[in-house]
């Protein structure tokens, strides 16, 4: 077990991530995120080009305040075509950290780590938090059964208990947080801090329609339900009417071509590229095909404030 606080090794006044949500996260909610004391990081795939990708970076070094930090997340595997130039551009700017997702993440850490980035790993089990050690991850992110998007299948307290317990660098508990209560006991588990995504959905500053951040509002944690009708891995959602309307599981063809070992990366590839654009629709424009991506931790969103204050929520 390592005792390194994540406000000690991010070197933030508190211990708190602004999760990377795809889509919703953005350069203006990350300011804000450092300028109350916590980090914050973006999906690299929110940006349609490497050049947008670079100037965020510019944009996010020239706003760093003291007692903040800033990240992006990388998707690793092969249904990312953008992650090399990604990790490339990522490199060159410099950041504070990267979030890798999805894959192995063994060539970011050997770049990242020529450029004194530090590399935090998503994990869902112990299996693959020992890989990431061995490769010299700097930190794990556990992704808990709590967790919005793509979660895992363990308790917040049973997988930290069991990281911690086995691994000797930090763990960062991701999933299951809406108020301090919750960070508290994440700690008391034995996280060295908490990665919070859902309840910055319904923040001032997200780009994002009224109606996803209303949705958040509306409804509560009894509301998600778990859908492979995104990307091909299982992910929470708000259960809509339009969600209800197309079923959560693949269809027949889809689960054929799936179990198709020299068409499934194509299946994986079409399937991700169709679920991210249905995903970026309900999003950023107003529509009936309505697929919101959040995690049960919405339950305390009860009104759209700004970063600020649902920061000062999370503390207080």
């Amino acid at each position: 077990m390592n005792s390194l606080n994540l406000t000690k090794l991010l070197n933030i006044k508190y211990p708190i991530i602004q999760a990377p949500m795809f889509l919703v996260s953005n350069t203006l909610m990350v300011v804000e995120a450092m300028k109350s004391g916590i980090a914050g990081c973006i999906p690299a795939l929110n940006y349609r080009t490497l050049e947008e990708l670079r100037e965020a970076i510019k944009e996010l070094k020239a706003a760093k305040v003291e007692g903040g930090a800033f990240g992006f997340n990388l998707i690793v595997n092969k249904s990312n075509l953008k992650y090399k130039d990604q990790l490339t551009v990522i490199c060159e700017e410099g950041v504070d950290f990267i979030i890798t997702s999805l894959g192995s993440p063994e060539e970011t850490i050997k770049q990242a780590h020529k450029n004194n980035i530090k590399v935090f790993c998503d994990v869902v089990d112990l299996k693959f938090a020992k890989k990431v050690e061995n490769l010299g991850a700097d930190a794990i992110i556990a992704v808990n059964n709590e967790a919005g998007g793509h979660r895992g299948n363990k308790s917040p307290e049973e997988l930290i208990k069991e990281l911690s317990a086995n691994c000797s660098i930090p763990i960062i508990s991701a999933g299951g947080v809406g108020c301090k209560k919750d960070i508290d006991e994440m700690l008391s588990y034995g996280a060295a801090g908490v990665s919070v995504g859902s309840p910055f959905i319904a923040s001032k500053e997200a780009s994002i329609t009224d109606e996803y951040k209303n949705a958040c509002v509306t409804y509560g944690a009894s509301d998600i339900v778990m859908t492979e009708r995104i990307s091909g891995t299982p992910c929470t959602v708000i259960n809509t009417p339009y969600v209800q309307k197309i079923g959560t599981k693949q269809t027949w063809i889809e689960s054929v071509l799936n179990k198709n070992k020299t068409l499934k990366k194509w299946v994986k590839l079409i399937r991700f590229s169709i679920g991210m654009n249905a995903t970026k629709n309900a999003a950023t424009k107003a529509t009936y095909k309505t697929v919101w991506v959040a995690g049960p931790s919405i339950e305390h969103t009860t009104k759209i404030l700004s970063v600020k204050n649902i920061v000062a929520k999370l503390i207080n």
